[in-house]
């Protein structure tokens, strides 16, 4: 498994912020659209293309995550198989963490926004660790 540098400092990031943050996660999978074109359906063969289609998300506070290879894991054990997981930050107020209402509805928003192909405010990452530059 590439222990990904970019994913070190994503962790280092959130826990040096100056209020209490939660790691959110969001993980999917590429599928094709019913409604593809036969180019479409080709690059899709060749491993590009498709549309993301969230199968689950967590929320996590920087310390619960010591490395990828962690959270991989624990993907692995609570549900299917992915190809991407996207990750954001939320950061609390007045020295408290993100109250469950707050963390729940930013989850639902990244989900959606992930559903959408609004992705670019998010760090990506495949199986493998490896940072994915999507846009």
């Amino acid at each position: 498994m590439n222990h990904s540098p970019h994913f070190r400092q994503l962790l280092a990031a959130a826990a040096a912020q100056p209020e209490p943050q939660r790691l959110l996660f969001v993980f999917a999978v590429a599928e094709l659209p019913d409604s593809a074109t036969p180019e479409q359906r080709e690059r899709f063969q060749s491993g590009r293309g498709g549309a993301l289609a969230p199968l689950m998300c967590v929320d996590k506070a920087p310390g619960d995550v010591t490395d990828f290879a962690g959270l991989v894991s624990e993907a692995g054990r609570a549900g299917p198989p992915w190809s991407v997981v996207f990750a954001a930050s939320l950061s609390g107020q007045g020295g408290r963490p993100p109250d469950k209402a707050r963390i729940d509805l930013a989850l639902e928003t990244m989900v959606e926004a992930v559903r959408d192909g609004r992705i670019s405010g998010f760090a990506a990452y495949g199986s493998q660790g490896e940072f994915l530059e999507i846009g």
